[in-house]
């Protein structure tokens, strides 16, 4: 079985900054992560294949990675950004698509955890954006907080014919120890049947130095419950993890996290088919 990590994340900060890499707790990340760092310890992990994830809110990062995509046999997809509320939308969208390995573009996120408006997804420009990505025929990235969990509820099923993955299992609050109202949220959200979710990002929502499996596996248990193996998939959050995990600890723990007989699907074939692979 070949491996699947369908979240991680690169940059370079000779070319762009990272300005939400602040403080002594992020201090680790600033430095540059490109694919030289990545690869060796993704190939030793078994992973075959891997999407890209923005991280910035600006135009020249997604045209970037898709040439990073094109030229590197890893990268199997991009999640990339574009403002969702331009009025040229579906054109953007289109331009992207038309760029030097623009084939390798399968999502769109944006920033929505840090917009002040809970109900920021439900804004009729945003609908009118997100109408757009489902019409050029890609899916859209949820990267929210439990509060937010709500919105995303309403948009997902306003929008039945647009598959919506949910980042980090919305950013469960672990390091507190609270399953609610997260696992509600998480579990209406999971009601929808245009909804999955990726198993990633928990080491950090955790207390990344002191973190155990076991601290961990309600919430895996809950979105296990919910999603079901067939909507669930591995993502590393590299360099993110870092902070608490090696890459290859990502993987093992969400080896240990899950039934072996449910890994073809986690590990491999939920993310072949979400993305297009």
């Amino acid at each position: 079985m070949t491996v699947v990590d369908a979240h991680h994340h690169l940059w370079n900060l000779s070319v762009r900054d990272q300005d939400w890499i602040i403080g002594p707790e992020l201090a680790p990340l600033r430095r540059d992560f490109i694919m030289k760092h990545l690869e060796p310890e993704a190939r030793v992990a078994g992973v075959d294949r891997t999407v890209l994830v923005q991280t910035v809110t600006v135009p020249e990062e997604t045209p970037e990675f898709l040439a990073l995509a094109a030229g590197h046999d890893m990268i199997a997809g991009v999640v990339g950004w574009t403002d969702l509320t331009r009025p040229d939308v579906a054109d953007e969208l289109a331009r992207l698509r038309a760029l030097p390995g623009g084939r390798y573009l399968k999502g769109i996120r944006h920033q929505v955890q840090g917009e002040p408006d809970p109900e920021w997804l439900l804004r009729p420009d945003v609908h009118r954006g997100l109408t757009a990505v489902v019409d050029a025929g890609l899916v859209y990235d949820l990267v929210v907080l439990p509060h937010q969990l709500p919105a995303c509820v309403r948009a997902a099923a306003a929008l039945p014919g647009l598959t919506f993955v949910l980042d980090h299992l919305g950013k469960p609050p672990i390091a507190a120890g609270a399953l609610e109202p997260w696992a509600s949220g998480l579990r209406a959200l999971a009601a929808l049947p245009n909804t999955v979710a990726k198993l990633s990002g928990l080491v950090t929502e955790a207390d990344p130095a002191n973190w155990t499996v076991e601290d961990l596996r309600p919430y895996a248990d809950v979105a296990l419950d919910a999603f079901g193996p067939g909507r669930l998939m591995y993502g590393s959050d590299w360099p993110v993890c870092t902070l608490g995990a090696a890459y290859g600890d990502t993987l093992d723990l969400t080896r240990r996290l899950t039934d072996p007989h449910d890994h073809p699907q986690i590990l491999e074939s939920t993310a072949i088919r979400v993305y297009g692979l």
